[in-house]
């Protein structure tokens, strides 16, 4: 009897993982996964903390390679879960290691542009070198059928562990012209090699807990902005002007989500490779704006009684929402809603092209920072206005609400 308790915890505690094909349609997602995704706030806040430190157009660039760091880093770990992983012990011990190394990744992370870059890096690729061993478990399972795209996957992975431990041993200009190339360079290989291959096979249709996954990584970097709110307020004299000014930012945070919710969250994907890849790859401008909007906003605090806000915070502000905008644009072609109600959508994807420009005519103009605040406040209220309006003229407003509900089923995570 005791030796076939143990054969049975070994049995579970080091299942293989699941190979390609092996979907399960309504898993929902797990209280691991969530735990996981909670470690970014502690890398991405320190991130944000570091731009709003150094607001200018350098830190923004800096910030916005850090971040794609951190966001690849997430999708590669988080598609690993969700396409292959079990709830089992192999999975829980090495999402524990992973989350270990992200908490280590960010003690070095608002200092990764300067004096901590090279340990940044070294820790990094740790991560990524986790991330590998974890997708070549998965290849020496897959069906023949699986193996070029899987092996492409691993060669790249590899090049980028080679990639990110030389950067570390470059001087800090040269490092962030690597780490932008390798940025970029993934953004790429998501959207092609997702659109032209097997690699975000998801079989009858992608999964509802795959959007949730997305939509909780939005609220992360929501969270970030409350967080920049806070610091800001707290930093400053509470007068009212200040407090008005804080409060302003935060309706901005709260226009991000009302937006993002409505127009994509909670949505499925169309069911085809291309569309999955575009809705993956859109998430990258809509979450970096979101989360380098914070940063502007602890400075624009900070500067409330100001004649104007500095440049810097008035660009980036501005700027936040109209690239927020246009992820959301890119992300909502994708969507099986926007091919199912194209009618509905067309309307909204204007407005939403239009509240972009509108945006950066606010930050050329910088006005005084409670009038900036409430401007960008004014022009996501009326973008969702027309959100509003479309659905409740086609009556699919109820039917967005409810339909993701109705798709889930209540079964054990996994």
């Amino acid at each position: 009897m005791p030796g076939e308790t143990v054969a049975r915890f070994k049995a579970w505690f080091w299942r293989p993982p699941r190979p390609h094909g092996e979907m399960l349609p309504e898993r929902s997602v797990s209280n691991l996964e969530l735990l996981y995704d909670l470690v970014y706030v502690a890398v991405i806040g320190q991130a944000s903390h570091a731009l709003a430190e150094h607001l200018s157009a350098r830190g923004v660039l800096e910030f916005a390679i850090v971040f794609g760091m951190v966001w690849t880093a997430w999708v590669n770990g988080s598609l690993y879960v969700e396409l292959h992983g079990r709830q089992d012990g192999r999975t829980r011990l090495i999402v524990f290691v992973q989350m270990a190394i992200l908490a280590l990744l960010a003690v070095f992370t608002s200092g990764a542009t300067t004096d901590d870059g090279g340990t940044f890096a070294l820790t990094y690729a740790g991560f990524l070198a986790v991330t590998a061993w974890l997708w070549l478990a998965v290849r020496r399972r897959d069906r023949e059928e699986f193996q070029a795209i899987t092996g492409a996957y691993l060669l790249l992975m590899a090049a980028s562990i080679v990639v990110v431990v030389v950067s570390g041993a470059l001087p800090p200009d040269p490092r962030l012209v690597v780490w932008g190339g390798y940025v970029v360079v993934w953004l790429v290989t998501m959207k092609l090699l997702g659109a032209r291959s097997r690699m975000f096979e998801f079989g009858v249709r992608p999964t509802d807990s795959l959007v949730e996954r997305f939509g909780g990584f939005t609220i992360i970097v929501l969270g970030e902005v409350v967080i920049s709110v806070v610091v800001g307020l707290s930093a400053s004299e509470q007068d009212a002007l200040t407090i008005a000014t804080g409060i302003l930012a935060l309706v901005i945070g709260f226009g991000f989500w009302w937006m993002y919710f409505d127009v994509i969250g909670r949505r499925l994907p169309r069911a085809e490779r291309t569309a999955v890849a575009t809705w993956i790859v859109g998430h990258f401008p809509i979450t970096l704006a979101i989360a380098g909007s914070g940063a502007a906003m602890v400075s624009l605090i900070e500067h409330a009684h100001d004649p104007a806000a500095p440049p810097a915070t008035a660009w980036l502000l501005a700027g936040a929402v109209a690239v927020g905008l246009a992820g959301l644009i890119v992300a909502a072609t994708a969507l099986e809603d926007y091919h199912r109600l194209r009618a509905v959508y067309r309307p909204v994807v204007i407005a939403m092209g239009l509240g972009a420009l509108t945006a950066l005519l606010v930050g050329w103009l910088n006005p005084v920072p409670w009038l900036l605040a409430l401007l960008l406040v004014l022009d996501l209220g009326i973008v969702w206005a027309v959100v509003l309006a479309a659905f409740l003229r086609a009556d699919a407003w109820s039917e967005a609400e409810e339909e993701p509900a109705a798709m889930r089923q209540d079964i054990a995570p996994v």
